[in-house]
């Protein structure tokens, strides 16, 4: 009860610290992505050369989250499963600082109030970012700074362009569904990412120290840890007043890293709470309904996104490929293994200002090791949302989830039912 007391007070400390702020200085930050619906299907930072600023601009933000859930689930009841009752989840909470410290340079900070893995509150990450260099000197290495954006710090690593849509624990105006995709390719690590954004062309070079939790500690090879890569290219470009074409490819490798976090790293947890759980399971698998691939130590990874949007009508797509090891044991072996993921939306977006849509996903997770048989995970998600303002968003979904090739818990197991959820962002 302590924990969600203080949870409650920062939260309405925040709120009326960022009200006094926009009452002190109400315009924008420098490129930077809207945390209300004017940031839908948006996915890099606006790159603009044009500065405002003046002096120390700080905004304080958040979002607030609540889902009513009623989802069954069974399987072959060779591994019983907990009951399940339709019910409200735990409320989520983040909140935002972003603060423009000169002209081109700003700093994001987000911290989760309260998540389903943390009740109590913590640092998610933040980053900075630089899109001039006057601070060294008025005017310096504008010709390579019109197009270019550096960004450091321990943050939202840019791999793929699904993480621009999924729900990150309570900001979930981005999100046209309520769960994101079965295999959830998010991390945050230590690294510096470099872009360079011209005409509708985008690149994104990039690396990390491939850890979540950092340490000094060496491990078994006398070393703290290794390094990852990460690349993007892509275009992004409307084409005319009713037609928008974006298509990218993205690259994670990572080297020799004692744990690898490309799947694991969300501490948030799943919004479908509970499902395919152990009757009677010690802890709570916070990350219920989703799959991560059994890598350790090494992975190569692969994402392809389309996205076209004609005038309401949206289509995004993403065809992800990864292949790595398991770790081996005194009693087992490492196995060799790769996994594929496929998912398409289609979302309609109607109304004055597009505050109303409908939707669906289908999406498609197989898995391959060596020695073991295959198992397929098939989704299909069908959503409606209505914007009442563009700070609060109301949305229900029909999910249904499978497995095919599952053992344990996961032979011939599905859930399926509706989520409700209500989310507010500024």
């Amino acid at each position: 009860m302590k924990n969600y007391i203080n949870s409650l007070v920062i939260a309405v400390i925040a709120i009326a610290t960022s009200a006094n702020v926009y009452a002190q200085n109400n315009r924008n930050i420098d490129n930077y992505r809207q945390a209300d619906q004017r940031g839908v299907n948006v996915f890099e930072d606006p790159k603009d050369t044009i500065s405002s600023f003046e002096n120390i601009k700080v905004k304080m933000g958040g979002s607030f989250a609540l889902q009513f859930q009623g989802l069954d689930h069974e399987n072959s009841g060779a591994a019983p499963l907990d009951g399940l009752t339709s019910n409200f989840n735990l409320p989520t909470a983040n909140l935002d600082l972003d603060v423009a410290l000169a002209p081109g340079v700003r700093m994001h900070l987000r911290t989760y109030l309260s998540s389903r893995h943390h009740h109590e509150p913590y640092v998610k990450g933040g980053f900075f970012q630089v899109d001039a260099l006057d601070f060294i000197q008025e005017g310096f290495l504008d010709d390579v700074m019109k197009y270019t954006t550096i960004r450091i710090g321990q943050m939202e690593n840019n791999y793929g362009d699904a993480h621009f849509r999924r729900t990150d624990n309570a900001q979930a105006i981005y999100n046209p569904f309520v769960g994101n995709l079965i295999m959830d390719s998010f991390t945050t690590e230590i690294g510096a990412e470099l872009y360079y954004q011209r005409n509708g062309f985008i690149s994104m070079i990039g690396a990390t120290n491939g850890k979540l939790n950092q340490s000094v500690i060496e491990n078994e090879n006398g070393k703290s840890g290794g390094a990852s890569f990460l690349a993007k290219l892509g275009y992004d470009k409307q084409l005319n007043s009713d037609l928008r074409v974006r298509l990218t490819a993205s690259l994670y490798n990572s080297g020799f890293i004692p744990s690898l976090y490309l799947y694991n790293a969300d501490r948030a947890g799943s919004r479908y709470y509970n499902v395919l759980q152990a009757e009677g399971a010690a802890s709570d698998n916070f990350r219920s309904g989703r799959f991560a691939p059994s890598f350790k130590n090494s992975i190569t990874a692969v994402m392809i996104n389309p996205f076209v949007k004609y005038k309401g009508l949206e289509f995004f797509g993403t065809i992800e490929m990864n292949s790595g090891s398991t770790n081996a044991t005194e009693t087992t072996v490492a196995l060799d293994g790769k996994t594929q993921q496929y998912a398409g939306e289609l979302i309609y977006r109607f109304g004055q200002t597009e505050n109303f849509y409908v939707g669906g996903r289908y999406n498609v997770v197989n898995s391959e090791y060596d020695g073991t048989e295959d198992m397929d995970i098939t989704r299909f998600q069908a959503s409606a949302g209505w914007f009442m303002t563009k700070n609060i968003l109301a949305k229900v979904e029909y999910v249904n989830q499978s497995y095919d090739g599952g053992t344990g818990l996961y032979d011939d197991a599905q859930f399926d039912g509706f989520m409700f959820e209500a989310v507010i962002s500024f």
